[in-house]
């Protein structure tokens, strides 16, 4: 099949495909007389697979290193399992972090209630002194 096939077929754009191809993550196609791509069966399945991976919020390094424990581990699946682990532990520490992030914001939006000029505004004054806060806090997480 060509790459529009596969692509209503699994429903992404060529574009991606093209992109998927390029990072690795999908085998590259062969290619007919006239430089056409042509794709098979295998194709449709690892591409659906990359795309559940995807929504699945799995990084492009997170899906190679799936699809690598797929093709070189042979019958065992606990590579398989300790990736899913892996990305589960990741979701995790995101879930953590935008718990933070949700409760930060909602301590900022106490500062202003109700409408008032920019110059009184609690939010400004808050975002504006910060700013020292806020560099302090990137240097802890990064030292």
């Amino acid at each position: 099949m060509k790459i529009g096939e596969l692509a209503r077929i699994s429903k992404c754009t060529p574009d991606t495909i093209r992109f998927y191809e390029k990072e690795g993550l999908l085998q590259h196609a062969e290619r007919t007389e006239a430089n056409y791509r042509t794709y098979n069966a295998s194709h449709v399945e690892r591409l659906r697979l990359i795309r559940n991976c995807r929504e699945l919020d799995m990084t492009h390094d997170e899906v190679r290193a799936l699809l690598r424990a797929i093709d070189e581990t042979g019958d065992s699946c606990q590579p398989i399992n300790s990736l899913v682990d892996e990305h589960i532990h990741h979701v995790a520490e995101r879930i953590d972090e935008l718990i933070g992030l949700q409760t930060r914001l909602l301590a900022l939006r106490e500062k202003c209630q109700g409408e008032q000029l920019v110059d009184t505004c609690g939010i400004m004054h808050e975002l504006t002194s910060k700013e020292a806060a806020s560099r302090k806090t990137k240097k802890s997480h990064l030292g």
